[in-house]
């Protein structure tokens, strides 16, 4: 990797598993730099180390911090900024009410996000006649990324079928809070958000946890 890269990628492993209310205890971060009108919180161990496993947007300091989850009030925030859906008409959050959603931020480009799509699209196939609606939310790192056309190929590279909106103005993901490529994001059929995962593993607690959904 040059250094123009590492400039521009943080890499850290994410200690904690992110569940918002299933099963467990609730992990997750809070940034002192994200800027979102819906944030959301919970609790968070994240260190850095060499061995990356996710792909920080910025060099901001990480603060750790140690609260309640506050899952109970958080719904799942509205797409905004999108200039193009993928694979679908464009979508609303009330058009996904009665299904289990899986919102994953992603760039095509960012190989700890190529290493989560095959158990993305695994899902995809196993869960969604089920009543799972698998979103990938594609949020740029590079100029390159901004491009339909490569992303386009990336998805047919991946077998990628489900929606993908092109979020390359940070809307969407300013709306979440999010800091990361890959983040995972799962809601239940009310449309509350329950459950997110930054980085690389946990792919079976997370499969766990959409049958659980499912019901």
């Amino acid at each position: 990797m040059n250094a123009r890269l590492l400039r521009r990628r943080r890499f850290l492993t994410y200690l904690g598993l992110g569940s918002l209310g299933i099963g467990s205890t609730a992990c997750a971060a809070q940034f002192g730099s994200a800027t979102t009108s819906t944030p959301i919180a919970s609790k968070t161990t994240v260190e850095t180390t060499p061995n990356a496993d996710i792909t920080k947007s910025n060099n901001s300091e990480v603060t750790t911090v140690d609260e309640k989850s506050k899952a109970s009030s958080q719904k799942l925030p509205e797409f905004q900024g999108i200039s193009q859906w993928l694979n679908s008409s464009p979508l609303t959050v009330q058009e996904l009410k009665g299904n289990v959603v899986l919102i994953q931020f992603w760039t095509f480009s960012c190989i700890n996000c190529q290493r989560t799509l095959p158990y993305v699209t695994k899902w995809h196939d196993r869960y969604a006649a089920k009543g799972l609606k698998i979103i990938g939310v594609h949020t740029p790192e590079f100029a390159f990324e901004r491009d339909p056309n490569n992303i386009k190929d990336a998805m047919q590279k991946h077998g990628i079928l489900y929606p993908v909106p092109i979020d390359n103005e940070f809307k969407t993901w300013k709306a979440y809070g999010n800091e990361y490529w890959p983040h995972i994001y799962l809601a239940d059929r009310q449309g509350n958000l329950v459950y997110d995962y930054i980085g690389e593993g946990a792919y079976d607690r997370t499969e766990q946890t959409i049958k659980q959904l499912l019901g």
